[in-house]
């Protein structure tokens, strides 16, 4: 179900969906979707939220991950993270889940 960002609850965890190859090309995270057989550049902070996909972390503590690892505003932080996550689930990478 593709849902507009503000739907996004930052309580809400989100899991990757279907079956992906991920690798590390000059510091950025690039995925190939095997599906679909797309590539998409998810970028450094891209490569960042990923990795807190795999290991099940609430879209609140991905944000908070990142708040502590880069230099932004929380507001412009979680706004980009919410764009990005939206991004992703249009593409069907990942579900978000309202447990």
């Amino acid at each position: 179900m593709i849902r507009n960002q503000e739907s996004m609850i930052l309580c809400c965890r989100v899991s990757i969906h279907g079956e992906s190859i991920e690798s590390n090309m000059g510091g950025e995270r690039v995925l190939l979707n095997v599906e679909n057989g797309k590539y998409y550049n998810l970028g450094e902070v891209g490569g960042v939220i990923w990795d807190c996909l795999k290991s099940s972390k609430t879209i609140e503590q991905t944000i908070s991950i990142l708040l502590d690892e880069y230099d932004v505003e929380p507001s412009v932080c979680e706004e980009n993270v919410l764009t990005f996550l939206h991004s992703l689930e249009e593409e069907n990478l990942i579900a978000v889940n309202n447990d």
